[in-house]
């Protein structure tokens, strides 16, 4: 859930094949104007790629304003069209992170075309199937190789790391990010107004969140590193596809280790969630990515990371749930918050591990109704 307006990947591709004896789903423009100028500026393209128009069909939809279509070619492969209306949506973050991931290596997408003016793109298809429609959380051990996988994918992202290219991962923008909860969650959605002791509470427990997020290193941030947006790959021991890249940011490295074990839309045992976070917190010391960063060699205790890693995810969870209310009251997209409780656990559970965070879940409980949390492992700290 990178950006507020784009906070999450394409919902499950289409299932029509290219060649399939079904009619491919109808392209469905609202504008009419879009639609010509779509088409304008597909025509020169279908004899330099080998396209095929009447091919043309839904891939998927974002949570934004933008959405992929999908388009054979007479060669074989498809290519993906993505449709981001220029006054709703900015594409220029989206070709500059995807020049960083490739350059560092990683298998993104790449522009064949791009009508900045015009807000359509050319890329190539990654595939059909995302990570997530082949994991099982009954079934972890099968699941192991697959995050191993993706955290190397997050290290050779982490690795390529410089100041001063992708904007900052400062305080005012997760301080924008937490209000998302109380502003959406809890005004909007919920229909709460907070007392004037409940706004202390949860001013406290921002100002505590966003220190503790602060202190740690900080690296290139994909923003939405989730099982939703890696893709399999096409040929069999080829690496992980990354796609929804276009709100990365510098910040703290325990942001995306973070996004891929609390899932917006998957849950784990955090037996196994600490089985792949301290497998990836050894390979990011070796690589040079925590202590070296810091005069006080931070992170070279796992116990440390591990709970910096929880405060970082209880900002996202709390944004998340911010940004679900909105898509369900502003966008009309009430799919997402039915989500919403697998956020509010992950919120409880932490907020029950710490002391300090005490205030924030009893207040959450007194929200949400729900009685004290117990039972989850460390105990309180």
């Amino acid at each position: 859930m990178s950006h507020p307006s784009s906070p999450l990947s394409p919902s499950r591709p289409d299932s029509s094949a290219a060649g399939s004896a079904a009619a491919p789903a109808p392209v469905v423009w609202a504008d009419p104007a879009r639609r010509a100028a779509f088409e304008a500026w597909l025509a020169p393209l279908v004899a330099s790629h080998q396209l095929l128009p009447a091919t043309l069909r839904p891939a998927s939809a974002d949570a934004s304003f933008r959405r992929y279509l999908r388009i054979d070619t007479a060669q074989g492969p498809s290519c993906i069209v993505m449709d981001a209306p220029p006054d709703k949506e900015n594409c220029r973050p989206f070709v500059q992170v995807q020049a960083l991931m490739a350059e560092a290596g990683l298998n993104v997408p790449q522009i064949l075309a791009w009508d900045e003016a015009g807000g359509f793109m050319l890329l190539t298809d990654l595939g059909k199937q995302t990570l997530i429609e082949l994991l099982q959380p009954e079934n972890p051990q099968a699941a192991l190789q697959w995050y191993l996988q993706a955290t190397d994918v997050l290290l050779d992202w982490q690795k390529a790391s410089r100041p001063g290219v992708l904007p900052a991962y400062d305080e005012p923008l997760l301080r924008r990010e937490l209000s998302l909860f109380p502003d959406w969650y809890l005004a909007r959605h919920r229909g709460v107004t907070l007392t004037d002791k409940q706004q202390v509470t949860l001013d406290n427990a921002f100002n505590l969140i966003v220190a503790h997020n602060l202190a740690v290193p900080s690296v290139f941030v994909h923003r939405d590193f989730m099982t939703r947006n890696l893709m399999v790959p096409l040929q069999e021991g080829g690496p992980l596809a990354v796609l929804d890249f276009q709100d990365a940011v510098y910040g703290p490295i325990t942001y995306d280790i973070a996004s891929l074990l609390r899932d917006a839309f998957i849950s784990w045992e955090e037996e196994f969630v600490i089985d792949v976070t301290v497998r990836y917190w050894e390979k990011a010391r070796k690589a040079g990515l925590l202590g070296a960063h810091s005069a006080s060699g931070w992170g070279a205790d796992f116990g440390e990371f591990y709970r910096a890693v929880e405060w970082m995810g209880l900002q996202r969870h709390l944004k998340v749930a911010g940004i679900f209310a909105r898509l369900t009251l502003r966008d009309n997209k009430p799919k997402y918050l039915a989500d919403a409780p697998r956020f509010l656990h992950y919120i409880r559970s932490t907020a029950n591990r710490y002391r300090q965070l005490g205030p924030l879940l009893q207040l959450v409980d007194e929200i949400e109704g729900t009685t004290p949390v117990t039972g989850f492992a460390y105990g309180r700290m």
